[in-house]
């Protein structure tokens, strides 16, 4: 049975991680960590990790930015794996992830859904065949109004696997409102829609001469993502020091 910590077990995702756990053989929540809220009926709730004092096979992370480093440390001490689920980290922050995936496992990625990360696989191959072809590619992402940043993480990993599979040929173009000009052949236009309650929803539209091909991905919950962040848990356990993604799940 592989033990988990949840960092962050209070906030929305915490208890949705706790859920999925729940429902999922093999995995169990060993201890939570947060400095609101009080304990759960299942595991221990701790405020700090100074104060944790359970031993456990991986951690899922879904705090936010500003508690990423105080994680990273104690994974890195600990030898702990980490699956990193916070979004908007600094350089820094990443540099320092990618300092710790030397000392125990650390997976990240810019979304945690199997969905969204067996697209990214897709519109590789795409790429290489439409792409190759004349095709021209742009991405429309739409999430609720609360989303600070624009474009979302996972339409530039989107477009990152597009030029990843064509080269690195192509730039990208997040607002052409100020140039009248024929787009140019290698360019991936990249928008972002805000409003209402949007889940999330990725769109990759390759449009060549007379036809025209779609990708997309629509999120009706959250819970997606931490069924991704689950699975990552599982298959981190017990993984030697390295950086992971969730292609390294999927397979």
């Amino acid at each position: 049975m592989i033990k988990i910590m949840i960092y962050g077990c209070n906030g929305h995702m915490g208890k949705v991680v706790r859920d999925i756990v729940n429902e999922t053989e093999g995995i169990v929540t060993a201890v939570g960590v947060d400095p609101f809220g009080d304990a759960a009926e299942e595991y221990p709730v701790f405020k700090s990790l100074d104060e944790v004092d359970v031993d456990v096979d991986a951690i899922i992370d879904f705090s936010s930015a500003s508690a990423v480093d105080a994680v990273l440390d104690y994974a890195a001490a600990k030898k702990i794996p980490l699956v990193e689920c916070t979004t908007g980290l600094s350089e820094d922050q990443l540099a320092h992830l990618e300092a710790v995936s030397k000392e125990t496992a650390v997976l990240r990625s810019a979304n945690m859904s199997l969905g969204v990360n067996t697209l990214l696989k897709m519109v590789k191959t795409a790429t290489e065949i439409l792409g190759q072809a004349g095709f021209d590619i742009d991405i429309v992402e739409k999430h609720h109004r609360r989303k600070l940043d624009a474009p979302s993480g996972t339409a530039i990993a989107l477009a990152d696997s597009i030029n990843e599979a064509a080269g690195g040929r192509y730039s990208y173009a997040f607002d052409r409102s100020e140039r009248r000009m024929q787009r140019p052949a290698d360019e991936i236009g990249i928008s972002a829609v805000r409003g209402g309650t949007i889940v999330g929803e990725h769109e990759i539209i390759f449009a060549g001469t007379d036809e025209v091909i779609e990708f997309k991905h629509t999120a009706y919950s959250r819970a997606i993502f931490a069924k991704g962040a689950v699975a990552a848990a599982k298959h981190l356990a017990g993984k030697p020091a390295g950086l992971y993604d969730m292609s390294d799940v999927i397979g």
